[in-house]
């Protein structure tokens, strides 16, 4: 063999390596959906406390958000600079936002059998979304107390001036057994349209019981589906004092005062937060990642929903810190007025109506900061097998379990889901998570923030992952109703 033989091998492989080499360094740039790539995202959200501190940001120096409010207008400004710093693209994009606010809110059982003169008794209540106003000086009637619409449908000859009081009870067993969300939607059925099938049956004013796990006398409040012509007075009231309420009933009349004088004003200027960070090659196609701005006024909002955008915030964050650059547009939304009337999220799907077919795939974080599992997710079924790389990337958390649903169905989500994007939105244990919602007692001290870093994990892993797949993955098909 002579040295010009010898030397063509020597110059094959150093071309392969250069060629290697360079393929390296193009790769380092967008690694895609390579294993490693997805390790490094898991590993740095895990070892940053960004959401916890844009958590405490948002309740600690804001609080309540009620949509129309200083504290919601407070954080659009807070989110939109926080991204800014981090080099996205913001827009805040307008909406008009309902406004409404909570008065005096008191309650007192003031006639029933075997009452000691000169005794009334205090009742625990708040104010729901949307709720009517009593007279200045109050309200007083007889309480006449349901436990089921088919109850108050046998009943209806005696609820016209009655205060009609739905006494259900959350089932905690439900929820102990990972079916949160099924109890929590009994039993807001009875909040959201008790108050207006009283009305219509011609009640002075309608109670719930509070929707929720924990007694401890705390009121949940939410909203309600009363109408502009018929719009009662309507409170939450403790589990307790709808219990004391029934027990009471059931030795003779029973009858209430109540003052409530929550105002319904003009509605608002505000915004949702948008905050993109640009993909590479297919840029025009979005992957959304979310939560919402607003919380109702009782208290702080920290599971409810400002958890949830400050982890959808953290996916940026993540991102950026490793310099990870994505193939389709990472687009983080924070929602405006999921509350008590979805407008924020209406208004994008109008504004995006024609271009929902660009929409890859959209994660909304709503079901408070509880240990996260992995995702729901409503792909068509076909797909699910292409998730298995990003499964194994979050098992090391406990969190690999993809579950299909046919819709999700999340509060903002759902136009865009029924116009085909699929829908996620992390597995998360809810247990307790409605022994604060909607009550004082949400608040920064109720969040883990080991939990929250793993939220921040599954959602940047995810958001990553279709961000840089390959594969169609198909459009949403949502079931008619």
């Amino acid at each position: 063999m002579n040295r010009r033989s010898l030397r063509l091998p020597v110059l094959t492989v150093l071309a392969a390596s250069l060629a290697s080499l360079a393929s390296l360094s193009a790769y380092a740039a967008s690694p895609g959906n390579d294993p490693a790539a997805l390790a490094k995202i898991r590993d740095a959200a895990m070892q940053s406390d960004y959401a916890w501190e844009r958590t405490a940001d948002m309740t600690d120096l804001i609080g309540p958000r009620l949509s129309g409010s200083p504290g919601a207008a407070a954080a659009v400004a807070q989110v939109a600079e926080a991204m800014r710093k981090l080099g996205a693209k913001v827009t805040l994009q307008p909406v008009k936002v309902p406004h409404w606010v909570r008065g005096v809110e008191t309650g007192e059982l003031v006639a029933y059998k075997g009452r000691p003169e000169g005794i009334t008794q205090r009742v625990v209540l708040t104010a729901l979304g949307g709720s009517g106003a009593t007279p200045a000086e109050g309200l007083t009637a007889p309480v006449l107390v349901v436990r089921s619409f088919d109850e108050l449908k046998a009943r209806a000859g005696e609820v016209k001036g009655k205060i009609v009081l739905f006494d259900v009870a959350f089932d905690q067993h439900m929820a102990d057994r990972g079916l949160a969300g099924p109890a929590y939607g009994q039993g807001s059925a009875y909040r959201r349209d008790g108050p207006r099938l009283a009305a219509e049956l011609g009640a002075a004013a309608a109670l719930v019981r509070s929707v929720g796990g924990a007694s401890y006398r705390l009121p949940h409040t939410g909203g309600t589906g009363l109408q502009d012509n018929a719009r009662i007075p309507a409170a939450a009231v403790t589990a307790e004092d709808a219990m004391l309420m029934a027990r009471l009933a059931k030795r003779g009349p029973l009858s209430m005062r109540m003052v409530l004088t929550p105002q319904i004003l003009p509605d608002a200027d505000s915004y949702n937060v948008i905050a993109d960070l640009p993909g590479t090659d297919k840029a025009d196609e979005i992957v959304i990642v979310s939560g919402h701005l607003d919380s109702w006024d009782l208290s702080t909002g920290a599971h409810d929903d400002a958890a949830g955008v400050a982890s959808a915030m953290a996916v940026l964050d993540t991102l950026k810190k490793l310099d990870y650059r994505p193939r389709r547009t990472i687009r983080m939304i924070a929602w405006m007025n999921e509350e008590n009337g979805t407008r924020g999220a209406r208004g994008y799907l109008a504004a995006e109506e024609g271009n929902a077919g660009k929409h890859f795939g959209a994660i909304e974080s709503d079901n408070g900061a509880g240990r996260p599992f992995g995702m729901r997710t409503s792909v068509p079924p076909q797909a699910m097998k292409l998730f298995t790389p990003l499964q194994a990337t979050l098992q090391p958390l406990g969190a690999g379990v993809f579950q299909r649903q046919d819709a999700l169905q999340t509060g903002d989500l759902s136009g865009l889901e029924r116009a085909g994007v699929p829908s996620f939105a992390p597995l998360i244990d809810t247990s307790s998570y409605f022994d604060y919602h909607h009550t004082p007692a949400d608040t920064l001290d109720k969040v883990d923030p080991d939990h929250l870093r793993r939220h921040v994990a599954v959602m940047t892993a995810t958001a990553w992952f279709l961000a840089n797949m390959d594969q169609p993955i198909g459009r949403a098909s949502v079931p008619e109703r």
